[in-house]
């Protein structure tokens, strides 16, 4: 029975997942950004094809966009860098990207993700994408496995039930900032956090944590906070983070006034409803569908979103998910996919931070059950 769990298709994992609609090879930064923000309550990624046209070339979400308009060469002109290829927020890796097809078996899957593979696309049977004049595809997630797991619990409960602590996979690896550092100082974390599927922790002087700065979270907020990003510290972050999509005029406010003394006056601009208009317009695209969609959005341009993603799960960033040491793994497991994060954060009775457990860590240690069946 052990062995049926890694040898279903990986198709049997893409039921009922929605197909992508990828952006062209030519799209720009802002181009991303315009997409980004005409999908209000769907998909908090965009996916964009590779020049060939045949396969998808990578994925990007609000958090990638930040994270470029805040470099070292944009942060003095983030509106210039909207024009900017796309593909300058990708990861030089190209090899990050895999695809697999529909009767691949879930072993083949979750062997990917331990050899660090941080994508995976899945064509959808029997279906063709007209715009890109190929096959539509779904993406396949750490999430996915994990839950696929999860529920045949019974097949991994000598393992599941164990502590985290006596199963190696409590991580000291992880990336964290001190409350009053400048969130600025932690946006190379945040680049690594991206590509790990983790955060950055928010600690005390004496390591308590207190919070993080996530990319999910941040996914789920408009340009502006880049800005913020650029002007407050990270525990001024986190609050800022926590009012989107509309933070209070003091806040605001609070920016701005960093942002000059700063003299960043570049960063001011995202800051503004008139910075809406700079993004404006339409998307590469050839179909009919597309141009009425572009025109609709010059019309009227959209603000982002329904709230952070901390807020519409019923917690604040500053309220990470936590366990302990002797927290069973299918405890995790729960947790993590209760509040639809990849990782949880280990603390000591204290609430120091001591370590993170990944939905990596955990699929390795499940793999392990399976080697002496092959």
């Amino acid at each position: 029975m052990a062995v049926s769990l890694v040898c279903g298709e990986v198709s049997d994992l893409c039921i009922g997942k929605p197909a992508l609609r990828p952006l062209p090879s030519t799209a720009t930064v802002g181009d991303a950004l315009l997409a980004l923000r005409s999908r209000c309550g769907g998909e908090l990624c965009v996916s964009f094809w590779s020049a060939d046209k045949k396969t998808i070339a990578g994925r990007v979400s609000v958090v990638d966009v930040v994270c470029y308009l805040c470099s070292e060469s944009n942060i003095a002109d983030p509106a210039r860098a909207l024009a900017d290829p796309v593909s300058v927020l990708l990861p030089k890796d190209s090899g990050l990207v895999c695809r697999l097809e529909p009767n691949s078996c879930i072993l083949d899957a979750l062997d990917a993700i331990l050899e660090g593979i941080q994508t995976l696309v899945v064509p959808i049977r029997r279906r063709k994408l007209s715009a890109g004049g190929g096959e539509e595809f779904c993406w396949l997630t750490q999430e996915d496995l994990v839950r696929h797991f999860l529920n045949s619990i019974a097949v991994i409960s000598s393992v599941a039930a164990r502590p985290v602590a006596s199963l190696n996979v409590v991580r000291s690896d992880f990336v964290a900032v001190r409350y009053r550092d400048p969130a600025l100082s932690a946006l190379p974390l945040l680049r690594r956090a991206i590509s790990t599927q983790t955060s950055v922790a928010v600690v005390t002087d004496d390591g308590k944590l207190i919070g993080e700065i996530s990319p999910s979270t941040l996914a789920n907020c408009d340009e502006g906070v880049a800005a913020a990003l650029a002007a407050l510290s990270a525990g001024d972050l986190m609050a800022y983070i926590d009012c989107s999509p509309a933070p209070p005029v003091s806040a605001i406010l609070a920016v701005k006034s960093k942002l000059k003394e700063k003299n960043l006056t570049g960063m001011l601009e995202l800051l503004d409803e008139e910075f809406s208009q700079t993004l404006v317009m339409p998307l590469s695209s050839s179909s009919d569908e597309d141009e009425d969609t572009s025109t609709m959005n010059r019309r009227k341009p959209r603000r982002m979103r329904s709230g952070s993603y901390s807020a519409r799960m019923g917690r604040r960033s500053e309220e990470a998910i936590v366990c302990h040491p002797e927290s069973s793994l299918v405890a995790v497991m729960v947790q993590a996919l209760a509040h639809r994060v990849s990782y949880v954060w280990v603390v000591d009775e204290e609430y120091t931070l001591v370590g993170i457990v990944t939905f990596p860590d955990i699929l390795k240690v499940l793999r392990e059950q399976f080697t002496d069946s092959f």
